[in-house]
């Protein structure tokens, strides 16, 4: 088996979760798929995998590996389809990325819409809490929720989201009115680690002033992801800063109110980024087409103002 196959098998033994798994996959037997792996090693000289009893896992010179290995073949395949006359019908895999919960929210049923609308294409499909690497990670397209800093990446906007302070009817049904932001120091809170596990909450400027305002909060509850800090919510543990996008079903069927909407911080931008040597290629493009727009409208329709509640 030469390299480039035994980087396919690598690869797919990563998408898979075991060697078992890939070699069903590419019709090799268990004995092949293992040489395949050893002379990889060999050639690297170094381990690139672990097995456990919970499936594989990467050492550090594999997770290298693995970057170089994605990117590789993902190109030959692109030269493949060029050289095949196809580059003008989308087809084959797309890589992309989001944050987890507006992958899972959001974006997810973009991508299936997708997929029905491109039987040719197969999603590669990666929910993960932090910034990528595109080019080391073999990322075709990442949505990003954050200002963006300066880079050749190209980035297409597609909306806006707000991060909003909420709690539960059922929790604000007894408690002191919340009028103000010093109101929120006398309220239980909701903290999100690592996010937000301060107890100190920043605001925006008051009008006519530069000094932003912060408030001392009670973080009576930590928690680590954001679904368990909606949940909690919803339970009346609290109040809980965090995205408008996380809780619009909560806010539209009253479970969730949105308070003090007035002394936000400005809405965070959404972009959809790729590199540009991928934007070049039919399935990049045909994605951002298909998704950009379906998600301008998802954006505008999230959390709106007439929803919102400034006190108890």
């Amino acid at each position: 088996m030469d390299r480039l196959e035994a980087m396919r098998v690598f690869v797919t033994a990563l998408d898979e979760g075991s060697l078992a798994c890939a070699g069903r996959r590419l019709s090799r037997s268990p004995a092949a798929m293992t040489r395949a792996i050893a002379a990889l090693e060999r050639h690297v000289g170094a381990r690139l995998l672990h097995r456990t009893t919970r499936g594989l896992q990467l050492t550090e010179a594999g997770e290298q590996y693995a970057a170089v290995c994605r990117r590789v073949l993902t190109d030959l395949d692109e030269a493949d389809l060029a050289l095949a006359g196809n580059r003008a019908a989308p087809r084959g895999v797309l890589t992309v990325t989001a944050p987890v919960m507006f992958g899972t929210r959001v974006l997810r049923p973009v991508v299936g819409e997708f997929l029905r609308a491109y039987p040719a294409m197969q999603v590669r499909y990666l929910l993960l809490n932090r910034v990528t690497n595109l080019v080391d990670e073999g990322i075709d397209v990442a949505l990003r929720i954050a200002p963006l800093q300066e880079s050749s990446l190209i980035a297409v906007r597609i909306g806006e989201v707000r991060r909003v302070l909420c709690a539960s009817p059922r929790y604000l049904a007894d408690r002191p009115p919340i009028n103000t932001l010093a109101d929120l120091a006398r309220h239980d809170c909701i903290g999100i680690e690592p996010t937000s596990p301060t107890d100190i909450w920043s605001f925006p400027p008051a009008r006519g002033s530069r000094i932003a305002r912060t408030v001392r909060v009670k973080p009576r509850l930590m928690v680590n992801t954001d679904d368990a800090a909606v949940g909690a919510a919803i339970d009346g543990e609290g109040i809980v800063r965090i995205f408008s996008y996380k809780i619009q079903d909560e806010v539209r069927d009253g479970r969730l109110a949105v308070l003090l909407p007035a002394d936000e911080p400005p809405p965070v931008p959404i972009h959809l980024v790729v590199s540009p040597d991928r934007l070049a290629l039919a399935k990049v493009r045909a994605f951002m087409d298909f998704a950009a727009g379906r998600l301008r409208t998802h954006l505008d329709r999230i959390v709106p103002q007439a929803q919102t509640s400034d006190a108890a």
